[in-house]
């Protein structure tokens, strides 16, 4: 399966994504051309070659027309792109002094009505053109840009994404001032610069026959943004509600600056079909897409790797990462065991056994293993520490992969009773009565608990998958 692997080790924003797919082979004219059916006219495009930490890639940028702004990778799509200083986290540089050399740069704008240097590799137009009249200096609303998309000739693929993505941030900045998705305010800048990034981004991908996308883990980097919602650490708030909206794990680095935008957030929430290492993946082509700032502790490049895959069967289970903690004990009290298993649980533990194991000089003992949610680990680190003989405690990351859960009641000749079902692709895999629930109604009846449990089970064999 044609699978886009992207390596996020340093980040992802619209414009750094756009330029690895340029990188990768995707015809910057062609993509000019596609987006020039959106009929918008206040902006033109520039490419270039250039190298981030030695590593050579593409820079893809977008000038407005009427405010010479230059659009750089780490530029927000909404309400703080109008208030970007980021002196500490994103110090951004606009290079309006732009190198113009041999075989570098193709610069160009929505409509050409100038001139091309046959001669030479880059391309230069001079006529700028402007929409006929109207005035976006307030912006334009969500509602506003998925009228422009729709219009457009585009493809319903290339429109069907390229709004979902712009839903996303949208609903994150919505849920941020307490609006409606709809009424969500994209300024000049930020919706210029991210209509063109996101319906770029979309043009490019059925440009490549719409592949599969995956994804490295979402590493951020730390510090402050001073955006329009005042001083906030970093990841910055859109970002972080783009994420956590499609469930995504997100660490962070030591690099002192903002490595994910909220385009680039949407992006991944919208496009990327799962997070983690390279498995199995064999590479046919790569390509870099450039920031613009070099970064302190990592080349400021994008990543990506376009080949195969084996096509992967989906399913809907849920999935979630948990603690397990591990301790060898050969000389606790076994009254002091089962009050540890007792208390651990209590304190919200997903799970507490003790196995039965061999130990130094053929002394028998036991293995005491806790689960726990990752935020978790540190407590009952401690407690195990405390509550037992332990001197030290092992602990590892895991996955879980688990049915989806539904408790039911159903009716049995007996009355009432609560069962547990799992689920896996809408059928029924997994169906127990609830222990609690029959030992009440047993008690209720005045009836021996087996007699109940084993007519919720008669019970459960006749539901429909």
């Amino acid at each position: 399966m044609k699978t886009l692997y992207l390596d996020i080790f340093s980040g992802i924003s619209g414009d750094m994504f756009l330029g690895a797919l340029i990188d990768l082979g995707v015809d910057f004219h062609q993509l000019e051309r596609e987006l020039e059916q959106l009929g918008l006219h206040e902006y033109h495009l520039h490419v270039s070659r250039q190298r981030r930490s030695s590593i050579e890639g593409v820079k893809f940028d977008v000038h407005l027309e009427s405010a010479h702004h230059h659009h750089d990778e780490h530029e927000h799509p909404h309400e703080h792109e109008h208030s970007h200083s980021h002196e500490d986290s994103h110090a951004h540089e606009h290079e309006h002094e732009h190198e113009h050399r041999h075989g570098e740069h193709s610069h160009t704008h929505p409509r050409q009505h100038g001139h091309e240097h046959e001669g030479d590799e880059h391309l230069h137009t001079h006529e700028h053109s402007h929409g006929k009249g109207e005035d976006h200096t307030h912006g334009r609303t969500f509602t506003e840009i998925k009228e422009i998309i729709n219009r457009s000739a585009l493809s319903d693929w290339i429109k069907q994404k390229s709004i979902a993505v712009f839903h996303r941030i949208a609903v994150a900045e919505g849920k941020i001032h307490g609006q409606p998705p709809e009424q969500v305010h994209f300024h000049e800048v930020g919706a210029i610069d991210s209509i063109v990034d996101i319906v770029g981004a979309c043009i490019a991908l059925e440009t490549l026959g719409k592949p599969r996308l995956l994804a490295a883990p979402v590493i951020e980097g730390y510090g402050w943004v001073n955006c329009a919602h005042g001083r906030f650490p970093i990841p910055a708030p859109a970002t972080l509600e783009i994420l956590s909206g499609r469930g995504i794990p997100v660490g962070q680095c030591d690099e002192p600056h903002e490595l994910v935008t909220p385009t680039g957030a949407a992006l991944l929430a919208e496009l990327v079909e799962a997070f983690g290492l390279m498995q199995e993946f064999v590479p046919a082509k790569i390509g870099y897409g450039l920031g613009t700032r070099e970064n302190k502790t990592r080349p400021n490049v994008l990543r990506v790797l376009l080949g195969e895959t084996q096509a992967v069967v989906t399913h809907d289970w849920e999935t979630d990462t948990i603690v397990v903690l591990e301790t060898n004990l050969d000389d606790i009290n076994a009254e002091i065991l089962g009050a540890f298993v007792e208390k651990a649980l209590a304190s919200g533990a997903l799970d507490v056994f003790h196995t039965p194991i061999q130990m130094k000089k053929n002394r028998p003992g036991v293995l005491l293993t806790v689960l726990c949610p990752s935020v978790e680990a540190d407590r009952f680190t401690e407690m195990l520490l405390r509550e037992t003989t332990a001197f030290g405690v092992r602990r590892h990351t895991t996955e879980r992969r688990k049915l989806k859960r539904e408790t039911v009641t159903i009716k049995t000749p007996f009355g009432e009773v609560a069962v547990k079902l799992g689920r896996l692709d809408g059928r029924i895999l997994q169906a127990a009565p609830e222990f609690e629930s029959c030992k009440k109604l047993a008690e209720q009846k005045g009836m021996p608990l087996k007699q109940i449990y084993e007519a919720a089970v008669r019970k459960l064999s006749s539901l429909p998958e």
